[in-house]
């Protein structure tokens, strides 16, 4: 029988490899892998890939019923990534809030067979202790972390309501090939790469390679038991050291940089945020950030996703040190 997947936000860093990795797994010919995307005539991410490129965007509620016609099983992986907004109430949190409704409806609607939604560590939360999936974040001065714990947990109200079966699945800090256009997270990658970070932040982000997580929404879509959360994620954090250390096993010219104090980093924001009300351009710190992520670990208990998908991502060194060949290969390329 031909079975019929669907991936929302397909151009994007993860959707794209998620795409690569369904059309690489498909156990027979029959089977479709439809990829929604907002341009359809743009085509550069999907260059020599055997996949129906759909209109799909997710506030657009009947281009959304239209797009999931016939679909078995939804990879909603669209959303909006992003800390800073010149309005980040409608740019980022209703966006988000309002996209996850409109196209949990349209699934109910055509009958899809299941859904895997994407979520976030955001949603969890982190305090330096190993969080699992039972833990739900509070926070609500960033916009961006905001969105996505409100965002699941309306699709977890939607699903019980609509009788959908669905799971729905957390990633960290994604890093890895396929990024046409580089997320915040790559951003902050390249920017080490580049040598343009100042000092330490003192930040300690959790990275994992897309390329695990898409085979963590793959195991989801085929193992995942309906109404369970499962992080997708390292079991440990990277300070900025660590990222250097694994930019070093490719070309041994970084050194560390001197930690700065809270307080200097709260005052870089906002002259950030009073450049930003100016040349309207995004800050690339904000405030609620520098309360999120200053000298907190962001540690996890994957243990769930092991036993239940199979999860097993490579090292933070490995994600790492792959992600800074990927950006300077994509450098070479645009020279």
């Amino acid at each position: 029988m031909n079975q019929v997947s669907f991936v929302t936000g397909a151009n994007g860093h993860l959707g794209n490899n998620l795409v690569r990795l369904l059309l690489l797994k498909r156990e027979s010919k029959g089977e479709t892998v439809k990829a929604g995307v907002r341009d359809i005539k743009n085509t550069e991410a999907f260059a020599a890939l055997d996949c129906e490129l759909v209109y799909a965007e997710m506030l657009d509620e009947q281009a959304m019923v239209d797009a999931l016609k016939g679909v078995d099983t939804l990879y909603h992986v669209a959303a909006v990534f992003k800390h800073w907004a010149k309005d980040p109430e409608s740019e980022i949190v209703q966006a988000n809030l309002k996209g996850t409704e409109i196209v949990l409806k349209a699934a109910a609607k055509n009958g899809v067979k299941k859904v895997v939604y994407v979520s976030s560590v955001a949603a969890i939360g982190h305090d330096g202790s190993a969080l699992d999936e039972h833990h739900w974040n509070t926070e609500t001065q960033n916009a961006y972390y905001h969105s996505k714990i409100i965002s699941e947990q309306k699709a977890w109200q939607l699903a019980k309501e609509l009788d959908l079966h669905m799971v729905s699945v957390l990633p960290s800090a994604m890093v890895g090939p396929h990024a046409l256009n580089l997320t915040d997270t790559m951003q902050f990658i390249e920017s080490i790469r580049l040598k343009e970070l100042p000092f330490d932040p003192n930040f300690h982000f959790n990275f994992v390679d897309v390329r695990d997580v898409a085979k963590g929404l793959l195991a989801a879509g085929k193992k995942g038991q309906n109404g369970e959360r499962y992080i997708l994620a390292n079991e440990n954090s990277s300070n900025l050291m660590r990222v250097i250390e694994a930019a070093n096993t490719l070309k041994p010219r970084y050194r560390n940089l001197p930690k700065a104090p809270k307080w200097l980093l709260i005052f870089v924001a906002w002259c950030m945020k009073i450049k930003s009300k100016f040349d309207g351009k995004p800050a690339d710190m904000i405030n609620s950030q520098i309360h999120l992520f200053y000298g907190v670990k962001q540690e996890y208990d994957i243990s769930k996703a092991k036993r239940e998908l199979g999860f097993s991502p490579r090292s933070d060194i490995k994600a790492l040190k792959e992600a800074f060949t990927y950006l300077e290969q994509k450098a070479l390329n645009q020279a």
